[in-house]
């Protein structure tokens, strides 16, 4: 059964069973503060950033929770590797820190970085964290130092980071539109890197400048992945061919975040006020669920859509 979770500027995580676009669970935060990421462990289990720098986890049969750290500052993002049983959480305080649950005392390591930071992603063993206008790229195995680092060839700040599931690889959106592409074969062929304007020229013939807020890897299509602008534009892209696979229907408000479940036959879309932009309309958030039919990018019509006041 197909799920979903989101999190809350209303202090609520939410669970959606996405076949019957029931809400399924809905748990208070703990504290007064904002949920402004959330990944699972299991099905059952959840992690949430806040913006009071707590991490907590969820029991999503009981709706229980309990708080496994804090950050000093507001905690940006959250995610897990199945692979070391860790929780990887950073934020603005300039620290990425690395959990173990299993533990009485969770907080088994954390870097301090030269910036404060908005976006990570784990994929297996990889963690990429974006840093100003670099990706530092970690080996969950061996926390104790970058086993590289990718100066973006963009000159504006990074706004988000995407890892490939198949390879080392990853995606980087700019606040300017730009996304860059650096995908590693392991024998050292065929590698790609470039980057590109997800909408080249606007009317008048000028670079667009339309934050990119999101990218998600296809789990099940490799080489394939998203973008999400801060003009409601979702687009599939082919990162081999450097090609656009198909633009999807304008959302009514920017887009937020993505993501696939894990088989990669369904896109989450939230679609939200981001407070970026003085146009942004202030409209109830929704969140659209697209059924991926695995030809090509395996695009077809929203198979269900849910408004709420988060």
């Amino acid at each position: 059964m197909p799920k979903f979770q989101c999190q809350s500027c209303t202090l609520k995580l939410r669970l959606y069973d996405v076949d019957s676009s029931l809400l399924r669970l809905e748990a208070p935060a703990p504290s007064q503060a904002a949920l402004l990421d959330c990944c699972f462990q299991t099905e059952s289990v959840a992690f949430t950033a806040a913006s009071d720098g707590s991490i907590i986890r969820y029991d999503l049969h009981s709706g229980t929770n309990d708080a496994i750290g804090n950050h000093q500052d507001i905690a940006a993002c959250v995610g897990y590797s199945i692979e070391t049983c860790q929780v990887i959480s950073a934020g603005l305080d300039k620290k990425v820190m690395s959990w173990d649950v299993r533990l009485a005392n969770p907080l088994t390591l954390f870097r301090n970085l030269d910036a404060e930071i908005e976006s990570i992603s784990v994929s297996g063993f990889d963690l990429m964290v974006a840093v100003g206008a670099a990706v530092n790229i970690y080996d969950l195995r061996n926390f104790e130092r970058a086993v590289d680092l990718k100066e973006s060839s963009m000159d504006v700040g990074i706004r988000c980071v995407a890892s490939t599931s198949y390879t080392r690889g990853y995606a980087i959106g700019s606040i300017d539109g730009r996304v860059a592409v650096e995908i590693s074969n392991p024998l050292n062929l065929n590698s790609i890197r470039y980057t590109f304007r997800c909408h080249p020229k606007t009317k008048d013939g000028k670079a667009h400048l339309v934050s990119v807020n999101d990218i998600a890897f296809n789990p099940l299509i490799s080489g394939t992945f998203v973008t999400g602008d801060n003009e409601g534009y979702v687009t599939a892209w082919d990162a081999q061919s450097k090609r656009k696979l198909h633009e999807f229907p304008r959302y009514p408000n920017s887009v937020a975040s993505l993501s696939y479940n894990h088989v990669g036959q369904l896109l989450a879309v939230a679609s939200s006020y981001t407070y970026q932009e003085a146009n942004e309309a202030e409209v109830p958030p929704q969140i659209f669920i697209q059924k991926m039919d695995g030809s090509d990018i395996g695009y077809s019509p929203e198979v269900s859509r849910d408004s709420s006041r988060e």
